[in-house]
């Protein structure tokens, strides 16, 4: 049949299972916005308040469990506006399709109106950029975006089309094939009977589970592996919800801020399997003294990330999930008794203390208690952050957003609106008076299509991650960390027509989050906390666990 470029946008989404789409319309993508608007396919089109929500928004569908979340913005400032959405999911290996609409064909070169270079620009951000001015490569070219964006180690991939090419014409075959999604199950049996001699012959094994871990539903392999060899189970930050909380061996997130008690048992065990972690300079510290007693077995379907930042005794590439099957099958049962014992004694060491009745500790695990555990959680990025990390206790798999490894501030919003979509439910996003002034826009964008996000707020009156930098490493220079600003977010969500709440004790905040609860609304709950709470203890950047700040 023949179809114009913007119908057969439409035409490949629909094939790719595409249900919603997140964007922001302008002059060189109203070709697809006129096919979206007339489309007969179902897809749902989400309007955000700014290009950068809708990337985020994608993101978090993604993350959600929803596949391949999908982005559509105009040329120029779209383009930028995207990047930092884009550049976030290519940190943390997450399948988004970005498409991008250009100026016409005739005019690229002329610094014509809202021109930009996308590929160049979108080169570091992405796993690859495509610029199609051939209508005839257009649909071959949006399922290979797909294809990439998916395959291997996922991330983001864009699709730059000109608005000429979105109005010709070509012949469209819809093709009837369905993805099926493959891992690369090509390990090398050899590897794992040497990585099993290894785990024979430790005595204080550590599971260590990343990214790829919570990605790939390892939490049932891998608590069977923990229980056969009498490992425990630690978590870099984007690891977390790969297994329960609950759970026996398990000790939480390490690293700089971690549990302590997590880093502490990486800092003296004798053996890392390392499954689907990439070695954050976040997760090791100083790599020099990272773990050194211990032998390493480092698992990732990346072959780059071997050797990057960790040398590990042995290198497996391949599906993270059959690797750890292989291991459970041949590893020999051994409970390791006095690791138990050792481990005990190190959680009773490293127990944190909590005197202030309404601190982050006491928020979050009060939010913890009264939410279902399969609503997903986003945070933004600062010191609420480390707290989310830390504290709540996630149950099941794929239910922490979060920007690991870029750090987006401004992240949370757009994440939890593409989350609740995704799960067509509730979702709850922690964040703190900074990132929240980056991106509380979106709330207009859940109340538009009534998303029911829970905005819960940590007001410390300041950007407190830098501020206790500052403080810690700064001779306590305080310099523009200090907001005073007179924002009160409770009225502001209600002026955009969400419900909004100021909590500042426990009662307060378990009365507004009851209310939130008995409606389907988005909502904002302002919790004032003290600007001298800190994410402690902390391991400095670049220190080990013995220069831990507590």
């Amino acid at each position: 049949m023949l179809l114009t470029g913007s119908e057969i946008v439409i035409e490949i989404l629909a094939q790719e299972g595409v249900k919603v789409v997140f964007g922001y319309p302008g002059g060189n993508v109203l070709p697809i916005y006129n096919s979206l608007a007339l489309n007969k396919k179902d897809i749902r089109h989400i309007l955000t308040s700014h290009e950068q929500g809708a990337s985020h928004a994608a993101d978090g569908y993604s993350r959600a469990g929803k596949g391949v979340g999908v982005v559509i913005a105009t040329s120029g400032p779209g383009v930028t506006n995207i990047i930092t959405g884009l550049a976030t999911a290519f940190a943390d290996s997450i399948p988004v399709v970005a498409i991008t609409g250009s100026v016409p064909k005739k005019n690229i070169g002329t610094d014509s109106f809202q021109e930009v270079d996308t590929a160049s620009l979108t080169l570091a951000a992405t796993k690859h950029s495509f610029f199609v001015k051939d209508i005839s490569k257009l649909a071959e070219t949006l399922k290979s975006a797909f294809e990439i964006a998916r395959s291997g180690r996922p991330g983001p991939v864009l699709i730059d089309i000109p608005s000429d090419v979105q109005n010709d014409k070509w012949e469209f075959e819809p093709s009837q094939e369905k993805y099926i999604e493959e891992y690369n199950e090509e390990i090398e049996i050899e590897d794992i009977e040497r990585a099993v001699e290894l785990i024979n012959k430790s005595q204080k094994p550590i599971i260590y589970c990343g990214g790829g871990a919570a990605k790939r539903n390892c939490g049932e392999i891998i608590k069977t592996l923990a229980e056969k060899t009498g490992a425990y189970i630690t978590f870099s930050m984007m690891g977390l919800s790969a297994i329960s909380a609950k759970e026996e061996r398990y000790l939480g997130m390490a690293g700089l801020y971690g549990r302590m008690s997590a880093s502490k048992a990486m800092a003296v065990s004798d053996l890392i399997i390392a499954a689907g972690a990439r070695f954050s300079d976040r997760g090791t510290g100083r790599k020099e003294k990272f773990a050194p007693n211990a032998k390493i077995i480092h698992i990732d379907i990346d072959e780059a990330e071997h050797g990057k930042v960790v040398k590990a005794d042995i290198e497996i590439t391949g599906d993270v999930k059959k690797a750890l099957e292989l291991m459970t099958e041949k590893a020999k049962e051994n409970k390791r008794e006095s690791w138990q014992k050792e481990i005990e004694d190190i959680k009773k060491e490293y127990a944190e203390k909590d005197n202030d009745p309404f601190s982050p500790l006491k928020i979050i695990t009060k939010i913890n208690e009264m939410t279902s555990p399969d609503t997903p959680v986003a945070t933004d990025v600062g010191q609420h952050q480390m707290w989310v990390s830390k504290y709540y206790d996630f149950k099941k798999p794929n239910t922490y957003l979060t920007s690991g490894g870029f750090g987006t501030m401004g992240y949370g919003m757009g994440a939890a609106i593409g989350a609740a979509l995704a799960v067509n439910g509730r979702s709850v996003l922690f964040t703190g008076d900074g990132s929240f002034s980056m991106n509380f826009n979106e709330v207009a964008t859940a109340v538009r299509y009534n998303i029911p996000v829970t905005v819960v707020v940590l007001n410390n009156s300041g950007l407190g991650m830098i501020r206790q930098l500052q403080d810690s490493f700064w001779q306590g220079t305080r310099f523009s960390t200090e907001l005073e600003r007179k924002t009160d977010f409770a009225k502001i969500a209600k002026a955009m027509g969400a419900e909004g709440y100021r909590a500042e004790n426990m009662e307060e905040l378990i009365n507004a989050y009851s209310e939130v609860l008995k409606t389907n609304k988005p909502a904002v709950i302002d919790c004032i906390i003290s600007d001298e709470e800190m994410a402690l203890p902390m391991i400095p950047p670049g220190g080990a666990i013995e220069d831990i700040i507590k």
